[in-house]
């Protein structure tokens, strides 16, 4: 069975109070860090996808070259929309969604 995992909270989830911390008096010996029981490991997808992540953050919004080249065609008429190659991206990008 697999559930999604999306920050919120569940109707079915189950909240559980957490115990306060508890302090030692001065002079006892000084508190431990706790050790984790739990390791977390992540798959070579998943850091690729973080590098991806850096990458595209990194990157522009918004590409102003491109944009003023596409407008200087609508205006000059020299814009041409060809629906084949629409088409074969569209298709391209379906596949990759699949792969």
């Amino acid at each position: 069975m697999s559930q999604k995992i999306d920050g919120g909270i569940t109707a079915n989830a189950q909240l559980r109070p957490v115990a306060p911390a508890k302090t030692t008096p001065a002079g006892d010996s000084p508190a431990r860090p706790v050790e984790a029981a739990d390791s977390l490991r992540l798959t070579g997808e998943a850091t690729n996808l973080q590098a991806l992540q850096r990458e595209l953050s990194n990157a522009p919004a918004i590409d102003n070259a491109r944009v003023q080249a596409v407008r200087e065609a609508l205006e000059n008429g020299s814009y041409r929309i060809n629906p084949e190659v629409i088409a074969q991206r569209m298709l391209d990008l379906d596949q990759q969604l699949l792969a």
